[in-house]
């Protein structure tokens, strides 16, 4: 489906809200159709094409917004190029994969440690995934935090692949894996599996890892380790599956045989 904007105009890299007319004295892209309740679901990482092709802007997130007589969920766009205002008719578009990562770490949070760890998930996966859109997130070890983050990322913004790391462990804060748990729709045991093989090979302390993985909504969730290189070996153990896993739960009714 097409849809139809009237463009604020804005700079390249710009972040601004697609809005229903009906949302007044906000700064944003105004949709002028279809109804913004008929508007199909925009991914992060999908982008929207003018008619000559070019990719204009990428969902990039999105924001709730005041409006009577309820808040709105607008998509947040982000403008590829340096765009004028005025109306264009865009087609959406989605290519590749979108990657959330999440460090949970206190000293992280206060600003006493470097996140290594995170980055290195968006280096591995990229280097072996085609993405199209990876952002990441710190928050403290804070069970409220990543209990509403994740549904938020996962069925609000349609991330295909969240990545966990910190809190696996038997720290009194680690308590990553009963957050996750507790809201995966499907367990994915053979990646906790395989993530523990890779992970036992190099060092006995691997056991203690209480790691989970599964699907939610349509979002592949893993808890990995916190430190960089434990990140490496767990991740690189579950990549050749990825595409495969991604696929299928997004509906691919393809064979699963080899």
């Amino acid at each position: 489906m097409n849809i139809r904007l009237q463009v604020c105009a804005c700079a390249q890299d710009a972040c601004l809200p697609l809005l229903p007319a009906a949302v007044q004295g906000s700064p944003g892209h105004r949709l002028e159709s279809p109804d913004f309740c008929a508007l199909p679901p925009l991914a992060v990482g999908t982008r929207l094409l003018a008619p000559d092709g070019a990719a204009l802007f990428a969902v990039s997130g999105r924001i709730w917004l005041p409006a009577a007589p309820h808040a709105v969920a607008c998509p947040l766009l982000q403008a590829l190029d340096h765009l004028p205002a005025g109306p264009v008719d865009l087609a959406p578009r989605k290519e590749g994969f979108s990657l959330a990562w999440i460090t949970l770490s206190d000293k992280g949070a206060r600003g006493e440690r470097e996140d290594s760890a995170g980055p290195a998930i968006a280096e591995l996966a990229a280097a072996h995934l085609p993405l199209c859109h990876t952002q990441g997130f710190l928050l403290p070890d804070e069970p409220a935090a990543l209990r509403a983050l994740l549904p938020e990322l996962a069925l609000g913004q349609g991330y295909d692949l969240i990545c966990t790391t910190g809190g696996t462990g038997l720290s009194p804060r680690d308590r990553t894996p009963q957050v996750t748990a507790a809201l995966l729709d499907l367990p994915l045991p053979g990646f906790v599996q395989a993530m523990m093989a890779a992970s036992l090979a190099r060092t006995p302390h691997a056991a203690i890892s209480r790691a989970v993985a599964g699907v939610l909504g349509q979002s592949l969730v893993l808890n990995l380790p916190g430190s960089r290189r434990a990140v490496t070996e767990n991740l690189a153990a579950v990549l050749p599956a990825l595409p495969h896993a991604l696929a299928k739960v997004h509906g691919d009714p393809a064979d699963c045989g080899a």
